[in-house]
């Protein structure tokens, strides 16, 4: 006997986009709009996996606007995956503020 809950598909990674960009005046907006968020997906030390772009995925499909807590030290590297990121789910770098990626990706 099969659950109704195991029917329901599993969301999939999009093919890999192009990264949004925008103005100063739309990143000063969403910078403002983001001050009050917390981070909804924590990348620990096993680095960018298709899990966590999943969650990143699902996070942004859910709420547009979300921050990133990555937790690796070295800050070419967070900027390294903030830019992967952006163009495997065509979202846009809105701000990094040390460990905290903020990125957007209108519905």
């Amino acid at each position: 006997m099969k659950s109704s809950m195991l029917d329901t598909a599993k969301p999939a990674l999009p093919d890999s986009g192009q990264a949004l960009s925008l103005s100063p005046v739309q990143r000063s907006a969403l910078r403002a709009r983001a001050h009050a968020l917390h981070p909804v997906v924590m990348m620990g030390h096993g680095g960018l996996s298709d899990a966590v772009l999943l969650e990143i995925e699902c996070a942004l499909k859910a709420h547009e606007l979300i921050k990133i807590k990555v937790s690796t030290g070295d800050r070419a590297m967070r900027t390294m995956v903030q830019e992967t990121i952006c163009q495997r789910l065509s979202a846009a770098p809105v701000q990094q503020i040390g460990k905290i990626l903020v990125l957007y990706r209108p519905r």
